[in-house]
């Protein structure tokens, strides 16, 4: 049972490194876990093994994903870490119980970021702060399409620049103009909504907004043909995957991701629900075989005095009745399921 100073609690370990690879690693760091019986009690109630949570962090280097270099993702692909502003953790650390107590509730079943871990890291009196999430998208079914969802329309297209990626993030705009809509039978769709509409009450409790809901989209065509491609340019090449990731979709036989743990080999478009734990499969006699992976994401944007004023000037700017995305907390709820519920075929 967690007691009130558990959510305070934090544990350290000073490191210092004279002789182990010191050509990689600096000769004095510090390592700070915040709340570590939370968090390992939030593992527990996610299904996350510890062992499998520390081979999946900790084993092979995590690299830098997306342009604002805040995000990495494991080697694995099963976890992603966030940096943190030491603001940042002092909000995580104001919405912890009341989080904890959520999950307890909802026995776990949520479509909030599913935070595992909070750390610091210092090294040369630079102190760098992450949080740990499960991963949204799926450690071995690559996201063709990819949509970054408020319920706003002002302000809500994606820039030339960011089309012009490989994968851009598209905005709600964007998924209006190209008419896209999600495939899932109605008893998986009256799920989700109901799952959405719990968290969203959670978030307006806390006064949070200016979350989104991040939709990722798999085609399981053009993903077994990526994985036919890839499987005869690794035979020409005389086969053999030194990075140890089993390609790019980490098939680590260890850590979240690891197939050890699998029945069979999963087929395209086939995931494995304890650990594609945002995944969605797409409707049968749907227009194209798709799989969908739909979760909350910046969850801890408080509607405070830099809110307010932001709305002030935004309402002055587009007038009172527009679509803009800083509104009080029940307004951007309203406004965003209003909006995704509309999402569905």
């Amino acid at each position: 049972m967690l007691l009130p100073d558990d959510f305070k609690a934090s544990s350290k370990i000073k490191v210092n490194n004279h002789l182990f690879n010191r050509e990689n690693l600096p000769s004095h760091f510090k390592f700070k876990e915040y709340c570590p019986q939370v968090f390992r009690n939030l593992r527990e109630r996610f299904g996350v093994d510890d062992q499998d949570y520390q081979v999946s962090l900790a084993r092979s280097p995590p690299r830098w994903v997306g342009s604002g270099h805040r995000l990495l993702l494991s080697a694995d692909r099963t976890l992603v870490l966030k940096e943190l502003s030491s603001e940042d953790v002092a909000d995580v650390h104001g919405l912890l119980a009341h989080y904890h107590q959520y999950v307890v509730q909802c026995h776990g079943q949520t479509l909030l970021p599913r935070f595992l871990g909070m750390y610091r890291v210092s090294v040369d009196s630079e102190d760098t702060y992450l949080l740990v999430m499960r991963n949204l998208f799926s450690h071995r079914l690559p996201v063709h399409r990819k949509y970054d969802l408020k319920g706003s329309l002002v302000d809500r297209e994606a820039s030339d620049k960011e089309k012009g990626k490989e994968l851009p993030t598209l905005k709600d705009v964007d998924f209006l103009n190209k008419n896209e809509k999600v495939f899932v039978e109605e008893e998986q769709q009256r799920e989700f909504m109901d799952k959405l509409k719990r968290d969203v009450e959670f978030l307006v409790q806390q006064k949070l907004m200016d979350y989104s809901l991040l939709l990722g989209i798999h085609e399981v065509e053009r993903g077994e043909q990526e994985e036919e491609e890839e499987l005869e340019e690794e035979d020409s090449a005389g086969g053999g995957d030194e990075g140890g990731l089993g390609g790019p979709y980490g098939t680590s036989p260890e850590g979240l991701g690891g197939l050890l743990n699998s029945y069979r080999p999963l087929g395209p478009g086939e995931f494995d629900p304890g650990v594609d734990v945002y995944a969605l499969r797409g409707a049968e006699g749907a227009p194209r075989r798709e799989v969908y992976f739909m979760g909350l994401i910046d969850v801890l944007t408080q509607y405070d005095a830099r809110k307010k004023a932001a709305h002030a000037a935004k309402t002055v700017k587009h007038g009172a009745g527009a679509e803009i995305s800083t509104v009080h907390p029940e307004q951007y709820a309203k406004r965003f399921l209003d909006f995704i519920t509309n999402i569905f075929a």
